[in-house]
């Protein structure tokens, strides 16, 4: 039983992953349309500012493993590392390498945090029939 619901979070983390890189790709296809290199580069940095911190969570919480104890503890400590490394992150680009466009650095950034929330609807669901 929990093999069965390890490979369940693999499957929905392996697809929460993928539609983030296609979000991310298609922003950057859009910011090269309009900006050239200058708004591909601030959507990659945005994108990575999002998705950096999201793989740290996914590593902390242990989704990927299959013997997961304490969740609540390990709940808290992988949120608290996933804060401090977003505003690390931030600092980070804004001090040494600003994005040269803010609104495709920013819209890439909410893109990609928003892309938890409408993953489920964008997932089919394998339901058994009788």
């Amino acid at each position: 039983m929990q093999r069965i619901e390890t490979q369940r979070r693999k499957a929905y983390i392996l697809r929460l992953a993928i539609i983030q890189l296609l979000v991310t790709l298609m922003a950057m296809l859009l910011a090269y349309s309009s900006t050239q290199l200058a708004g591909v580069t601030s959507v990659l940095k945005g994108a990575l500012v999002a998705l950096l911190p999201h793989a740290f969570f996914v590593y902390r919480m242990g989704f990927l493993h299959t013997n997961v104890s304490q969740r609540s503890a390990m709940l808290l400590r992988a949120e608290a590392g996933k804060f401090g490394l977003t505003v690390a992150l931030f600092t980070a680009v804004f001090v040494a390498v600003p994005p040269s466009n803010p609104a495709f650095f920013f819209s890439a950034y909410v893109a990609i945090v928003l892309t938890h929330w409408l993953a489920p609807l964008l997932m089919l669901r394998h339901r058994a029939t009788n």
